[in-house]
C-alpha cells in the first residue's frame, strides 16, 4: 500500500482524507482485508491524525471499513451476500430506469450514448487501462439513467455508486466481460431507439447479472488462491 502526500491542512481536509481513501479501496491500492493503521497512514499523508480519524470514522460509518478486536480498523472483505445483495438491488432500479429512458428519451439525447459505446470499443481495441474503461461505463450508465427523468430514482442509484465502481474495478479487468459489456451496451441503445422498454428493462437485468457472476467468480477465485 502506497499512498501519496499531497494534502494540506485544512477544514475540509477530513473530507479530502476520506474521499482519498475511499477511491483508495474501490480501485484496490488498499486491498481488502488490509489493517489501516493511524500512524502509518498519518506518516504516508503527511497529516495530523485528527482529520485522519474523522475520515476513518466516516469510512466505518460507510461500510467501508470495520474495526478489528484489538481495536484499529481493516477494510471490509467483500462477501457473497454483499454482492448478492447490491447487485439485487441494482437489477431492480437500474432496470426500471432503462425503461424510463426509452419510454421519456428524445432522439438527440441518444447521440451521447453512441459516442460512449464508440469510446469504449477504441479503448478495448487499443488495450488501454481499466481505470480508463471504468470511467467510459460509468459515464454510459449514468447518461442512460438520466434519460429516465426521475431525479429520485436517479438520487437512489447514485447512493448505490461507490459500490458499484468497487465491483466494475474487478469485472472490467477481465477482458472477456468488458467485450461483452459493450455488446450489451448496443443492444440496450437499440432497444431504446425502438422505446421497447420491456426488452430494455430484460437487458439491464440480464447485464447487471452478468456482472454479479463475473465479481463472485473473482471472489471465488481468490479464496481458493488463499487457500492453496
Amino acid at each position: 500500500m502506497k499512498l501519496d502526500n499531497n494534502f494540506k491542512e485544512r477544514k475540509s481536509l477530513g473530507q479530502d482524507v476520506f474521499e482519498y481513501l475511499k477511491n483508495a479501496i474501490i480501485d484496490q491500492t488498499i486491498e481488502p482485508g488490509s489493517r489501516l493503521v493511524e500512524s502509518k497512514i498519518a506518516d504516508m499523508l503527511g497529516i495530523s491524525r485528527t482529520p485522519l480519524r474523522e475520515a476513518l470514522h466516516k469510512l466505518e460509518r460507510e461500510d467501508w471499513i470495520e474495526k478489528t478486536p484489538s481495536g484499529g480498523f481493516q477494510v471490509v472483505t467483500l462477501t457473497k451476500d454483499d454482492i448478492e445483495q447490491t447487485f439485487g438491488v441494482r437489477s431492480v432500479l437500474e432496470a426500471y430506469a432503462a425503461r424510463l429512458a426509452a419510454e421519456n428519451h428524445m432522439n438527440k439525447d441518444l447521440l451521447p450514448l453512441e459516442k460512449k459505446i464508440k469510446e469504449f470499443k477504441i479503448c478495448l481495441e487499443l488495450k488501454k487501462d481499466g481505470d480508463k474503461l471504468q470511467k467510459i461505463n460509468t459515464q454510459f450508465h449514468d447518461l442512460l439513467y438520466a434519460l429516465s427523468k426521475n431525479p429520485k430514482l436517479i438520487k437512489m442509484i447514485n447512493q448505490l455508486r461507490a459500490q458499484i465502481s468497487r465491483f466494475r474495478q474487478i469485472i472490467l479487468k477481465q477482458s472477456e466481460y468488458a467485450h461483452k459489456s459493450n455488446e450489451d451496451h448496443i443492444k440496450m441503445l437499440d432497444a431504446i431507439k425502438n422505446r421497447d422498454g420491456e426488452a430494455v428493462e430484460k437487458l439491464v437485468r440480464a447485464h447487471i447479472i452478468k456482472g454479479k457472476n463475473a465479481v463472485l467468480s473473482q471472489l471465488k477465485q481468490e479464496e481458493e488462491e488463499k487457500s492453496a
